[in-house]
């Protein structure tokens, strides 16, 4: 049988698909962290054109910051409100998010699990001239006091890696102020009970939505190298509830007349028949 590929990363690297099994949050993050080390440079090379350097796109479906206003932010504000904002963003990779934040002038921080990443991050805020503030940290234990922020999002970062969303949840209620925001965009749960194949054959389930064994992946020797980790909608509603947030929207982006990009899994062809991303906007 055709493996299941994961929902969120990029092309497979030296690695082999191990099947469906647990992964302890420990083992997770240093798999991954050892993941985006490894492949960040390749990864921004696929997929570096369409993200670019100071863009806010939210998912594959290439819905953009500027367009949705998912954070609530109204980005035509006076200069000193915008620099007054304290936003942060977790799973940041490459920081591009709040790059196109503080090109704003709002006070942005990316935060990553990769070094990786964050170094490909800090050659972009070299290239750009935009000094974003980038933080190596595990998702789940923040480096930040109490409601130190007004708004905390994420774009398809740290979710899918960690086994426990509740730990993220409950952190990112900590550090965002009462009437603040959190907002974060995820692989639609329902993808996982599809292959992750552009064409048509990604129209078809091949396994149960309701499985949450973790996709893993490992190297040459057996080591875990690779896990992804899946919960269904009404999983993130319940955690959402549990730390203490509402839910205010959950968006699920169309597919865009004439957008040609395939990436990963996601394609004109499945994207006009099936949703790929889910996007829960919450209250504090």
């Amino acid at each position: 049988m055709k493996p299941h590929p994961p929902a969120s990363a990029p092309n497979p690297r030296p690695r082999r698909f191990a099947g469906y099994s647990p992964a302890a949050h420990a083992e997770s993050v240093a798999a991954n962290r050892a993941f985006w080390d490894a492949d960040a440079t390749a990864y921004l090379a696929d997929h570096g054109s369409d993200l670019g350097d100071a863009e806010f796109q939210w998912c594959p479906e290439g819905l953009q910051e500027g367009e949705a206003r998912v954070l609530g932010i109204d980005y035509g504000a006076d200069a000193r409100a915008l620099r007054g904002l304290r936003v942060l963003e977790v799973g940041a990779g490459a920081g591009q998010c709040s790059r196109w934040l503080t090109v704003r002038g709002v006070g942005a921080v990316a935060t990553d699990l990769s070094h990786g990443m964050l170094a490909a991050g800090a050659a972009l805020n070299r290239r750009t001239g935009h000094a974003t503030p980038l933080v190596q940290c595990d998702g789940t234990v923040l480096p930040f006091a109490d409601s130190t922020f007004d708004v905390s999002f994420s774009a398809y970062g740290v979710f899918p890696f960690v086994p426990d969303i509740g730990a993220v949840l409950r952190e990112l209620r900590r550090v965002t102020r009462d009437g603040g925001r959190v907002a974060f965009s995820v692989t639609h749960p329902i993808r996982w009970a599809f292959a992750d194949d552009p064409t048509e054959g990604g129209l078809t389930a091949t396994r149960s939505y309701f499985d949450r064994a973790p996709y893993i992946e490992t190297d040459a020797s057996g080591a875990l190298a690779y896990a992804e980790h899946h919960r269904t909608l009404g999983d993130y509603v319940r955690a959402i509830a549990a730390a203490g947030l509402t839910l205010d929207d959950l968006i699920e982006p169309l597919w865009p007349e004439g957008r040609d990009v395939v990436w990963g899994g996601w394609s004109k062809l499945r994207g006009e028949r099936l949703p790929g991303t889910a996007i829960f906007v919450c209250g504090v």
